[in-house]
């Protein structure tokens, strides 16, 4: 900034950051900042206003930028308060300036707006790259953990495993479905994997042909699919699409599927009596114990 308009600003921070507060806090009342207590608004602007005459001191952007940026992410702050605010500051400085001028022509208001967007614009540039950066992070971490939820694989029983799946399939998902099921299949030696859609909404063709291509995968690599949740809205979905699911077992219920698996693994439920003597002696075992 131009010396003369730099020693201006920096000799009058006070009136400037009180109109900047005066005009900031118009705001509060109808935006998203109302349910901010008080007392968190006004110290998170006088560190925000703070940080803005630091680059004009330092003279360059520094570190206390992404510092306070950082924490605003942290604590959910929208990216608008710092845009709204540094908008509202460009004003505020920019009719500040040309009040204390003696004389104004087109030039020189030219000048003083070119000067403070020049001072302006980094920091707001600097502020949305910080936060764009910090958002795609974030959201980058919950896509991986969102697809490692949405098909996970887990063991039950030696040799038995079951995927659960939940909410609409589409071709990304499927694709994760299938490397989830191949790779837990090697990793937890299974021989039968139930694949439940009790939570799948909709069965059409192409996310029956997904289960299908999985079911057939697991097959190849020596094991078996046994499909459960079959709703009669879904098999009569099935049946009037016309499609082929006799290549694998189908239940309606992950219970039924799983007496099948048991099957399967040579296993079986067997029902036991108690004897009423032997457990009246066990519990007087224990109260003398």
């Amino acid at each position: 900034m131009d010396e003369k308009l730099k020693n201006v600003v920096l000799e009058h921070s006070d009136d400037i950051v009180k109109m900047w507060l005066e005009e900031i806090d118009t705001h509060k009342k109808n935006d998203y900042t109302s349910t901010i207590s008080e007392e968190m608004f006004e110290s998170t602007n006088r560190e925000f206003v703070n940080v803005i005459f630091s680059s004009i001191e330092k003279k360059g952007l520094s570190s206390d930028l992404d510092d306070f940026s950082e924490r605003l992410i942290n604590l959910g702050w929208p990216l608008s308060y710092l845009t709204d605010g540094m908008q509202v500051f460009r004003r505020v400085v920019t009719g500040y300036i040309l009040q204390q001028s003696e004389k104004i022509d087109s030039d020189y208001f030219s000048k003083v707006l070119r000067e403070v967007d020049d001072w302006v614009d980094p920091i707001i540039n600097r502020l949305v790259n910080e936060y764009s950066g910090s958002w795609e992070h974030i959201v980058s971490l919950q896509r991986v953990a969102l697809q490692e939820l949405s098909a996970p694989l887990i063991p039950v029983m030696e040799n038995i495993t079951i995927m659960p799946l939940i909410g609409t399939i589409d071709t990304e998902r499927a694709k994760q479905i299938m490397e989830n099921l191949l790779d837990g299949v090697i990793k937890h030696n299974a021989e039968v994997v139930l694949i439940d859609i009790t939570g799948v909404p909709v069965v059409d063709t192409m996310v029956a042909h997904h289960i299908i291509q999985a079911a057939e995968a697991v097959r190849l690599i020596g094991s078996q699919c046994i499909l459960v949740g079959i709703r009669p809205e879904i098999a009569q979905t099935i049946v009037n699409l016309g499609i082929d699911l006799g290549k694998f077992p189908t239940k309606s219920s992950l219970r039924k599927g799983f007496q099948t698996a048991l099957e399967l693994t040579n296993r079986r439920i067997e029902e036991t009596q108690n004897n009423d003597k032997d457990i009246e002696r066990l519990i007087d075992s224990l109260d003398r114990e």
